[in-house]
């Protein structure tokens, strides 16, 4: 095969590629042209509702708020409640403890915590009080704290000592 033809058949199966996946981007509706979304498709699954844990011993209380602050269903909530934890948890009054232990553990949607925070979306008054105000802030990050993962847990065995 000459340098001509190589060239020419280089040349159609570029063109054929370009026009197929224009074509496929067009009909999976990349572009917002897609029609709307009815959420149809879309499963609820039930979660058992929020109790406060009366009882419950304050520093048995902060260990599990800890581990939940850890735990979250997506990283960025991970990163940003394990820090606040980390800087606020130990010094929280009991209210200020419910307060958190409500706003981490009752919605049901980890995206409404990070966009609550973030203040992409109003809070609801449920939520809203002194920990939200605290959290706020701290998402703000003002010193510009370098945020990229989890603390590790040595800060915790400096505090036991």
């Amino acid at each position: 095969m000459n340098y001509e033809s190589n060239t020419l058949v280089k040349g159609v199966c570029q063109a054929a590629w370009k026009s197929a996946a224009v074509g496929l981007a067009s009909t999976r509706g990349y572009r917002g042209d897609s029609p709307a979304d009815t959420r149809g498709d879309l499963i609820e699954i039930p979660l058992p509702p929020w109790e406060e844990r009366l009882g419950e011993p304050t520093d048995i209380k902060r260990r599990r708020l800890l581990y939940e602050s850890r735990k979250r269903g997506m990283l960025e909530n991970c990163i940003l409640l394990s820090l606040f934890a980390k800087r606020y948890l130990n010094s929280m009054s009991e209210k200020q403890l419910m307060q958190y232990d409500r706003l981490i553990n009752e919605p049901s949607n980890d995206w409404d915590i990070y966009y609550w925070a973030t203040e992409a979306q109003p809070t609801p008054d449920v939520y809203q009080g002194e920990v939200m105000d605290m959290l706020k802030e701290f998402t703000k990050n003002r010193n510009q704290e370098r945020r990229l993962d989890a603390p590790s847990l040595e800060y915790l065995e400096k505090e036991v000592k």
